[in-house]
């Protein structure tokens, strides 16, 4: 048999794979086209990354080979690369992502760097993690302080399954989930810190219809007309939730950090003040109880 018969029945070398892959995905809006190529090629094969890097000259099984294509389709079509793998990378997490929650996002981990900001790490303390999805902030700020105690509320049994199956793959035993919509259930004077990635994009918002969003959960992105709507509500149920001294903490739009600050001086809050994301614009505002 000569090297090219030989070649013809191991199938596509790997390198030739990943090129003609990254080529495809270099026409989808917002990808990075080698690092999905290689993704989907782990998973397609049960590789590491390292392995596909290492020997480029290797040469696909078919059924790899044709997994790979069908999994290449899918992201073709727009399907978020994070729901086909199921996985998507968190502050230091490795978290299980679902149709049923929003792909967590680096700029949201800006949530995190606050709570974690808060002195006195080894004091024991209660959060909650509103609307946690995937129950990324939850299992974040859970795996950095273990000696906090992290309520992680969603009215989704779909996210909320998801959340709990992340919990116990990290082995948090300091965070649970809870059915709720929004502080409903909480007692009074019971939190020292409430962190929020609510839903704050205006239903007639045209990148609704952009990038990944069409695929993501709309109820978790969009609370209506109104952008603010789930932040009003929180802001006002936080008052009542708070210790004194306590910290809200809600991500928003980037243009929405004066209105959330106005929202959060109507209901009591002091000092609200916003900050940026790594991009420079306004993402998380917080204020005092």
């Amino acid at each position: 048999m000569n090297t090219d018969t030989l070649a013809d029945t191991q199938g596509q070398r790997v390198d030739q794979t990943l090129r003609d892959a990254a080529d495809a995905l270099a026409n989808l809006p917002q990808s990075a086209p080698r690092l999905e190529a290689e993704l989907l090629l782990t998973q397609a094969t049960c590789w590491s990354r390292s392995r596909l890097i290492a020997w480029p000259e290797a040469h696909l099984e078919p059924v790899a080979a044709a997994r790979f294509d069908a999994l290449l389709a899918r992201r073709l079509a727009g399907e978020p690369i994070a729901y086909i793998r199921g996985r998507q990378a968190f502050w230091t997490l490795d978290l299980k992502v679902t149709p049923d929650t929003l792909i967590p996002r680096p700029e949201t981990e800006l949530l995190v760097e606050i709570a974690l900001e808060l002195p006195d790490p080894d004091r024991p303390r209660r959060v909650a993690d509103l609307g946690t999805g995937s129950g990324a902030i939850a299992a974040a700020v859970a795996s950095e302080r273990p000696a906090w105690q992290v309520i992680a509320t969603d009215r989704s049994a779909g996210a909320l399954a998801v959340a709990r199956a992340n919990f116990r793959d990290l082995g948090l035993a300091n965070v649970g989930p809870l059915r709720a919509d929004w502080l409903s259930p909480i007692a009074s004077c019971s939190l020292d810190l409430i962190l929020a990635n609510p839903p704050y994009v205006a239903a007639a918002d045209p990148h609704l219809d952009q990038g990944d969003l069409p695929h993501e959960p709309r109820a978790a992105l969009t609370p209506g007309p109104d952008g603010l709507a789930a932040i009003r509500r929180i802001a006002a149920e936080a008052v009542r939730c708070l210790r004194p001294g306590g910290l809200l903490a809600v991500e928003h739009g980037f243009d929405q950090g004066a209105a959330v600050r106005g929202l959060f001086r109507d209901h009591g809050l002091r000092d609200p003040q916003t900050r940026h994301d790594l991009a420079g614009l306004d993402r998380v505002t917080l204020g005092q109880l």
